[in-house]
Order: structure tokens, then sequence, then C-alpha cells
């Protein structure tokens, strides 16, 4: 019976477990705060155009208002370039579009739009309706305007073709806003700068564009910050 005893506790003794080991709880470590990105107060310069703003036919970073932006960078001025240019955008689309440059806040609005509407033979008098309200929106908001002008092939006829460039020079005198004359100056006849299409600039005529055609006009506009 002893001996009975014995073995029962042995065996009861083999069959309990040991007691589970508590587990204090790790640490809980308060979460790291995230840094806020650093707001870019620079005043906005909005490209606002069509492919030739857009950059059509080329790769990102290539497009006249990222070497604009570049130009600014070099010579210390502190603005901030946005494209809103749009490929295939006329002035009725322009039109449309005012609030989402205007939400910009815009310091300077460079307005080249105009040639979708010539190569699609729309009447000047509607494309200069559309014009007129861009330029008097964005002057109201507060932004100065620079009207980028723009011409049609030859085969367009001498009449329409004269109604067409004459409103970019009559607009800036109604308005007292500089003007650029033509926006492809010295790029549009050297093929080497055009793309196949002989309408859209290569890279390199973009960086053309922006450096001798458009910071010319740009830069009396602008101060150092």
């Amino acid at each position: 019976m002893r001996f009975y005893l014995v073995t029962l506790v042995v065996m009861l003794a083999g069959c309990s477990k040991p007691p589970e080991p508590v587990q204090t709880p790790a640490p809980v470590e308060a979460p790291v705060p995230k840094k806020e990105a650093k707001r870019d107060d620079r005043p906005v310069i909005v490209a606002f155009g069509d492919s030739l703003s857009a950059g059509y036919g080329l790769e990102a970073g290539e497009a006249y208002p990222d070497y604009l932006q570049k130009a600014l960078d070099a010579k210390g001025y502190r603005y901030r370039v946005v494209n809103q240019g749009i490929s295939g955008d006329t002035t009725s689309g322009g039109v449309e579009r005012i609030p989402l440059a205007l939400a910009e806040k815009p310091a300077i609005v460079i307005l080249e739009l105009g040639g979708n509407d010539g190569l699609r033979g729309l009447p000047v008098a509607m494309s200069k309706q559309n014009m007129d309200r861009m330029i008097q929106e964005f002057k109201a908001a507060g932004a100065q305007v620079i009207l980028a002008g723009i011409t049609l092939p030859r085969n367009y006829g001498p009449d329409y073709i004269r109604d067409f460039e004459q409103m970019y020079p009559t607009l800036a005198t109604k308005y007292k806003i500089p003007r650029i004359k033509f926006f492809l100056e010295g790029v549009a006849t050297v093929p080497a700068l055009m793309q196949q299409d002989q309408i859209h600039p290569t890279a390199e005529g973009c960086k053309m564009v922006a450096n001798r055609v458009v910071l010319p006009v740009l830069e009396p506009l602008l101060r150092k910050n």
C-alpha cells in the first residue's frame, strides 16, 4: 500500500504542468510625431496654355516651364512655376480652367492660348472674347498677366491670319500687360529645334523658349526675395 501511494504521488507529480512564467508586457513606445512637410511659400507663376506649355511629345521635365524654373533658381528668384498646359486646349477650355489657375493664387500668369483655335479655324472674335475674359479674371484676382502671341501656317489665308495675330497686341494694349510677340521666336524656324510635326519644339527648343523668349519679358516683373 505504501509503495502504491508513493507511485501515485510520483505519477501525479509527472502529470502536473509547471506554472507558466508570467510574461511582462513589452513597453509601449510612444509614437514618433511626423514632421510636417515644409510649406512652400514661394510666389507662384502659372504657365497657363496648351501643348506648347504642356510639353507635348517630350519627357517629363522637358517642357518650357521646367526650364523656366531652372533659370529662375539659377538667378536667385524664389518663385514656383506651375505648369497648367493642356494639350489640345482652346481658349474656351481655358475659360473653364480659370478656377484651377486661381486656386494656385498666382502672382503671375503666362497666358499662352489661341493656337488651337486658329488651327481649327474658329472665329477670331470668339477667341478674343475668351482671352479677354481670362485676362480680366486673372487681373481681378491680383495676378500680373503676360500674354504670349502665336501665329498660324500661311495657308490659313492672309485675312484670317491678320485678324488672329492682331488679337494679341490689341488685348495687351487694352489691359496694359506685357506681351511676348511670338512665343516660338527663334525656335519655329530652326528645324533642329522642332519635333517632326514642325509645330512643337524639342526639349532644346523649350529650353530656348524659356531662356530667350519668356524670361526677358518675365524678369522685369520679378522681385528678389
